[in-house]
């Protein structure tokens, strides 16, 4: 198998360009799909996340782009935001070796902006569904010159309802395209799809799991509807994780989670599709930064989460596939570090704890509430209350009791003689359970945090 991208067919000057991001090595997505894409194949490839699939598909772009043509060549399309910024980012930063321009479009922007921007000349667009047919409405984008044509997370632009209007932009682009698929599964909606649109595709599927979860801790706890936030609470203090994602089905069940998270003291904050665009953008910022330590999101909005340090994931809400179990917890044990997936489990649930189970190969080890393997195991955690005043907000007096945590000198909530910004790990166990919304508001602070990442 070729032990560089250079062997794969990519130019030198590429080559080095990932080499000084510290990519020598090609995934094995990578291995399989760029070199029948740079022979003009169609390809399907069925590969999670993490995988290194964005590269697989945008290096042979990078290739086969025309820089002296300034009519759009390649579009790839997404169905989140969130999604699309992350390949933007990463396309750009091999842009300038190929002297392309890139414009990522998306709801919730300002199409005048796009406009100039497309009358300038863009070779790469990156576009969800939804705000590419406005352009086209507009006349603003044409497809007729585009010979290159990437479907990325096909599955979700199905569950979103997303395919007809994908098969609307499809047909406005050039009859001799080449178009790539990427699934992390293959629903018949989708295989149906491809036999439509695609060419006597080469299809390519990366076993990636068993990878995926060798590096991660998978535990499960038992459950119901009235003490889950409870111990949701209980183990994000147990464990004190650097960074961690919790999933909710809903964005209603995302939002009281959010809520209840914000009124027991803890640096959290929420992402799911009811956001405007600038506000899912400014709570990614505070993740990727370590500003927020907690982040409550939807399956749908998670797509495309990439932050370097989630040490933890919480399936609040259990999944209801394999799949999407193995997308969640993907989010945590990456890029050799390792960490730690927590499903609460509810008697209602476990038909789908008993289908990832057989999906994962492998049973989940059960918690008991109060104790586990984490730090801090065998103790018993109690979020101290306090009581909100008349005329002030649920979520106002919860944004001033985390300010008030976070700041040096002050008390935490319920906790006489609190540690400052700098405490360290002094006093943990003698500070027992009263310290936990102390601990769960460090992102807002310089202490430093452990199981944060390896530098």
């Amino acid at each position: 198998m070729p032990n560089d991208f250079a062997a794969l067919g990519i130019r030198r000057e590429l080559v080095d360009a990932l080499n000084r991001q510290g990519l020598k090595e090609p995934t094995p997505i990578q291995e399989q799909a760029i070199p029948p894409l740079l022979q003009g194949r169609d390809v399907i490839a069925q590969a999670q996340t993490g995988t290194g699939k964005t590269l697989a598909f945008l290096l042979p772009i990078m290739e086969k782009v025309n820089p002296a043509d300034p009519h759009l060549q390649a579009l790839i399309l997404t169905p989140t935001r969130e999604l699309a910024l992350q390949i933007t980012n990463e396309a750009k930063k091999l842009a300038p070796v190929v002297g392309v321009n890139i414009l990522a479009t998306y709801g919730g922007q300002d199409v005048e902006r796009q406009i100039k921007r497309l009358a300038g000349g863009t070779q790469i667009v990156v576009a969800t569904p939804g705000r590419l047919l406005d352009h086209l409405n507009r006349g603003t984008i044409r497809l007729g010159q585009v010979t290159m044509l990437v479907l990325d997370e096909a599955d979700q632009m199905l569950h979103m309802g997303f395919l007809e209007d994908v098969e609307t932009i499809i047909l406005r682009t050039a009859q001799d395209r080449r178009t790539m698929l990427f699934s992390a599964t293959m629903p018949e909606p989708v295989k149906v799809l491809a036999r439509r649109v695609m060419k006597k595709p080469l299809e390519i599927a990366v076993q990636t799991r068993r990878i995926t979860l060798d590096a991660i801790q998978q535990v499960m706890l038992d459950a119901n509807d009235k003490n889950k936030i409870d111990l949701l609470t209980e183990k994000i203090t147990e464990y004190n994780p650097y960074l961690a994602v919790v999933f909710c089905r809903t964005k209603l069940r995302a939002d009281q989670v959010y809520d209840e998270l914000l009124t027991r003291g803890f640096n959290a904050d929420v992402l799911h599709g009811d956001l405007s665009q600038q506000k899912r953008e400014q709570v990614m910022r505070r993740f990727r930064e370590a500003k927020t330590q907690i982040l409550v999101a939807t399956d749908v909005a998670a797509r495309g989460i990439d932050v370097e340090g989630v040490t933890h994931v919480f399936n609040f809400d259990i999944p209801h596939d394999v799949e999407s179990y193995i997308h969640r917890i993907g989010r945590t044990g990456r890029a050799g570090e390792t960490g730690v997936a927590v499903t609460f489990v509810t008697p209602r649930d476990y038909e789908y704890l008993r289908l990832i189970e057989a999906g994962i190969k492998s049973t989940l080890e059960r918690l008991n509430a109060g104790g586990g393997k984490g730090a801090g195991a065998g103790r018993t955690v109690r979020i101290a209350r306090e009581p909100r005043p008349e005329g002030v907000s649920r979520r106002e007096f919860a944004r001033a009791r985390a300010k008030r945590a976070g700041e040096p000198g002050q008390e935490s909530l319920g906790k006489a003689g609190g540690r400052g910004a700098r405490g360290g790990q002094a006093g943990r166990s003698a500070q027992g359970a009263a310290e936990g919304p102390r601990r769960a508001g460090r992102g807002s602070t310089d202490a430093p945090r452990r199981g944060g990442p390896k530098r």
